[in-house]
């Protein structure tokens, strides 16, 4: 798995001018059917891929934005204070967003699981968002995600190989 990862930027460099062609073609005239390929599509690949244990790149290279549901359910995870929270773990961006103080995640642990996984933020939730509805709406990020993420890559060559733009 490592090797992917390694390879991944790489990867995802090569493949970039033709993949934004193809995302700013599906965002003209997206198929009706979109949700339901997106969705096929995401289900088969994390059937492969083990991002628990396995990968966890995500973890390692980004954060999370953490909004206000996910700050107060994961302070009280850990019966804080929410602000205590803030102030140990938390950053505001130039957005004005709660991000982590520094990557690699404070809560991925040595093994590659994540130490509040059953309270995560929405965002670790949903990443790398290839099955949301829509999916069109998202391409910048999931352009950024196919660098970082080995199943959002697989994806989207596998979305290229079924649907024609």
């Amino acid at each position: 798995m490592q090797d992917i990862i390694n390879n991944l930027p790489k990867q995802a460099k090569d493949k970039h001018n033709k993949n934004k062609k193809f995302f700013t073609k599906l965002k003209k005239k997206p198929p009706k059917n979109l949700d339901y390929v997106m969705q096929d599509l995401h289900e088969q690949e994390f059937k492969r891929t083990d991002c628990l244990g396995g990968c966890a790149n995500c973890c390692k290279t980004t954060g999370p934005l953490f909004t206000d549901k996910d700050v107060d359910r994961i302070a009280k995870h850990f019966r804080m204070k929410t602000q205590q929270f803030i102030s140990q773990f938390l950053r505001v961006d130039d957005e004005n967003d709660y991000v982590l103080q520094s990557v690699p995640c404070t809560f991925l642990g040595a093994d590659n699981y994540c130490s509040i996984y059953d309270v995560r933020p929405k965002a670790c939730r949903e990443f790398p968002h290839t099955d949301r509805s829509k999916f069109q709406q998202i391409s910048h990020l999931t352009l950024k995600n196919v660098a970082i993420c080995p199943a959002a890559f697989n994806i989207v060559e596998e979305m290229k190989k079924r649907i024609k733009v």
